[in-house]
């Protein structure tokens, strides 16, 4: 019986990790992201801090990546840009590669 419930709460646990190393990861590669729109539309360090932080809350308004892709999207056609929806969903494919690198270097 006690081998069931260390099972069970390893499980758990390994559960809880997955799931909080799939958030770092992901806010991370819209951190990232945030980083490569400011680059695109010229923006100071300064308005590229704050605009990659608005970029990582802008995933907290729905699930999935469709609330970020919506913001970039919007944000850079604003700006001027040649940027497609296609473009902004083969960089977030890219960085969050790049986003997990990082994370797993750190450990």
């Amino acid at each position: 019986m006690t081998d069931f419930k260390d099972r069970e709460r390893a499980e758990e646990a390994k559960f809880a990790h997955d799931g909080e190393t799939a958030f770092r990861i992901a806010a991370r590669r819209n951190r990232l992201l945030g980083e490569w729109a400011a680059g695109l539309m010229k923006l100071t360090p300064e308005e590229t801090d704050a605009y990659s932080k608005a970029v990582v809350q802008a995933d907290f308004e729905e699930a999935g990546d469709e609330d970020v892709i919506r913001k970039l999207l919007g944000d850079l056609t604003a700006a001027g840009t040649d940027v497609t929806e296609a473009d902004i969903r083969a960089k977030l494919e890219e960085l969050t590669i790049v986003a997990r690198r990082q994370l797993l270097d750190e450990y």
